[in-house]
């Protein structure tokens, strides 16, 4: 049975080049190619390939947020982000979001043909030399969320006042306390999330998702 392939990608001969790739031995079909977010999104209106290969930096609706429409939406296609992020960030991201498989542009064509094959079999494939630094930050991740629960109510809100740039008078008078009070729960935000100082908490919290920077 023939797969039938959607390209993602702003690149015009990157996508000449994998749909010469995929469709050379006749497994394979593209039947559907997009330059940007929204086109992709418009195509899967009309048709619904078997697998999508979605790069992420694009024009208009990048990959992560096309991801989080088509699960979100309930698009029935699996996805593949077929990138040149080696970033284990992204490759988290897309992981969370529910990218079925993860794999790097400069693979081989053997290793993207077996990425699709083991998705459409119902398994994720994350490309081999990436999943080291993907354990090393999972295990990071749960570290990091017994920090976070290990605060009290009042310290979270302190924290994220504290991430959000504000100086201690601005949060008492925010959170209707004194600023002994503030400086008590910063000295134990601190010591629970293990950081030295107020740049490196901020950094904690936006890593954490606990503040969104637009």
């Amino acid at each position: 049975m023939c797969v039938n392939v959607m390209l993602v990608d702003d690149h015009i001969l990157m996508r000449e080049g994998i749909k010469n790739l995929l469709e050379f031995d006749g497994e394979m079909k593209v039947i559907s190619e997009a330059s940007d977010g929204i086109d992709c999104l418009n195509n899967l209106q009309e048709v619904i390939p078997d697998i999508v290969l979605l790069d992420i930096n694009m024009p208009n609706k990048n990959g992560l947020d096309v991801l989080r429409d088509i699960k979100e939406q309930k698009i029935p296609v699996k996805v593949l982000i077929l990138t040149v992020h080696n970033e284990v960030e992204y490759l988290l991201k897309a992981v969370d979001i529910g990218a079925n498989g993860y794999i790097m542009k400069d693979s081989e064509s053997i290793e993207l043909k077996k990425a699709i094959y083991y998705i459409l079999n119902g398994e994720s494939y994350i490309q081999p030399s990436l999943i080291p630094a993907l354990n090393a930050r999972l295990v990071n991740r749960d570290t990091e969320k017994e920090k976070i629960e290990q605060l009290t109510k009042r310290e979270l809100e302190v924290l994220i006042q504290v991430a959000s740039g504000m100086f201690n008078k601005e949060i008492a008078l925010r959170l209707d306390i004194s600023e002994r009070t503030v400086k008590n729960h910063i000295s134990n935000i601190f010591k629970k999330i293990e950081v030295n100082d107020r740049t490196q908490a901020a950094v904690f919290a936006i890593k954490n998702n606990l503040i969104q920077l637009y």
